[in-house]
């Protein structure tokens, strides 16, 4: 049986991860009457529910900041609660700064901003299809605890990551590279139990075995943040893992460290028996590598697995094909578009579909690229905005348009465009740029202007 609420919501955003949280803050703040729904009982999506930290980046590999407005403010709010010690210097030297932040905190964060703003949450809420003709959507089924569910609105917001709304709306959309292959998915967890005196050590010792050989001599200035190398000791263990070497994360306790290094390929997320095939393979991964840093990475010898993410770690899933597709020629050119809604400095970071290795290709001049308002309006739809990683892009320019600081941004800029549509009355075509633009400047957004 079927249950439609009351009530008519000027935005519904779907999805509770860092680009429906912003999505959902800027759609209240700009008067809209919002309602997010969110699938897990709490909220943060990857950065909580995968463990992906630490936040990566805020700034241009020049070190310029581009991304502002509510994700910065999110950062000073966790600040001010001791649950970050904002940017800083990205040890790894793969690019400018990184923001170590605290999960538990952050979900907490989340929740009094939302309630603050006005925001309706409905947690524990599982999208499972959406009523759409000629390009509208009615409403949005949902199954919860409390049975089936419809919700209605003006404006929608698919930050599901995986494009669900759009997905159920018929909106077109594609999936991988030119093989139809996605980045592979990644089990994150921690260790404790770390001696970073010890890590440190090692690499000044063995400078060769590291990513960032130029930074390794500022390591007794700079706080210890990430880790890339030990190459000769992972080939040594020939662990039955795709990669090529140990890519970690410190903190942020001062013991821990975040581990991404477990690889599952050639499955799709969007497919339950390649998740539930993933999931089984990533938590085995997990215990292989905690016997690997103890047995082979000096100041490991006592580390132990102190939380495991709660859901394997996805990459790539369906990019929905909007009005305009960003490549990744316009990100390695830094490309201006005059219906810019958010910019990232962050490069190219693909994860091998089929191999071991990472590809990184870095912004010209180490700038930073814009991403176009027609990038998040899907083709065809007319009450329907994307925010997260499955935004109108290229295989390549998803692989940089993903990151957590991205996604806070668009989300800021699908909220404040909804909630505009919806007072406005009008399509998301048919949304004034200039207006939006002014809209996001006037709330602190950076847009190069």
């Amino acid at each position: 049986m079927m249950s439609t609420t009351n009530e008519l919501f000027d935005v519904a955003v779907l999805g509770g991860g860092p680009a429906g949280i912003t999505s959902a803050l800027a759609a209240a703040r700009s008067g809209a009457k919002t309602i997010l729904i969110e699938r897990y009982g709490f909220l943060g999506g990857m950065s909580t529910a995968a463990l992906v930290y630490p936040w990566m980046t805020f700034h241009t590999a020049a070190g310029d900041q581009v991304i502002r407005g509510i994700a910065q403010e999110i950062v000073e709010r966790l600040m001010a609660m001791g649950a970050s010690p904002g940017h800083l210097r990205d040890t790894i030297g793969f690019v400018h700064t990184v923001t170590p932040y605290d999960g538990e905190k952050y979900k907490l964060l989340a929740f009094d901003m939302l309630q603050e703003a006005g925001v309706t949450l409905m947690l524990h809420s599982f999208i499972t299809g959406a009523d759409a003709e000629d390009g509208r959507i009615r409403s949005v089924t949902l199954h919860n605890k409390s049975g089936v569910a419809s919700i209605q609105a003006c404006c929608y917001i698919d930050a599901t990551g995986d494009g669900d709304v759009a997905y159920y709306a018929g909106a077109p959309w594609e999936m991988g590279n030119e093989e139809q292959k996605v980045q592979p998915m990644t089990m994150k967890f921690r260790l404790k139990g770390v001696r970073h005196d010890a890590v440190k050590q090692y690499m000044q010792s063995h400078p060769e075995q590291f990513y960032s050989k130029s930074l390794i001599d500022q390591l007794d200035e700079l706080p210890l943040t990430g880790i890339m190398g030990y190459y000769d000791l992972w080939q040594k263990a020939a662990l039955p893992i795709a990669r090529d070497g140990v890519l970690m994360f410190a903190g942020p306790g001062e013991d821990e460290v975040l581990v991404n290094i477990s690889r599952i390929s050639g499955l799709d997320p969007t497919n339950t028996a390649h998740l539930t095939k993933a999931e089984m393979e990533g938590r085995k991964q997990v215990f292989q590598l905690e016997q690997f840093f103890q047995t082979y990475i000096p100041g490991f010898e006592n580390a132990y697995v102190s939380q495991v993410a709660p859901q394997i770690g996805v990459r790539e899933t369906r990019r929905i094909i909007g009005e305009y597709i960003l490549t990744g020629t316009d990100v390695l050119s830094a490309r201006k578009f005059h219906d810019c809604i958010a910019r990232s400095g962050y490069p190219i970071d693909i994860h091998d579909p089929k191999g071991a290795g990472v590809t990184a290709n870095f912004i010209a001049e180490g700038g930073a690229y814009d991403i176009p308002y027609r990038s998040i309006v899907p083709k065809g739809m007319v009450n329907l905005w994307l925010a997260g990683r499955c935004i109108s892009t290229s295989h390549e320019a998803q692989a940089t348009a993903r990151l957590t600081p991205s996604c806070m941004a668009l989300g800021q800029a699908a909220g404040t465009a909804a909630a505009l549509a919806a007072k406005q009355d009008c399509s998301a075509s048919d949304l004034s740029i200039e207006q939006l633009q002014q809209a996001l400047l006037d709330a602190g957004a950076e847009l190069g202007k």
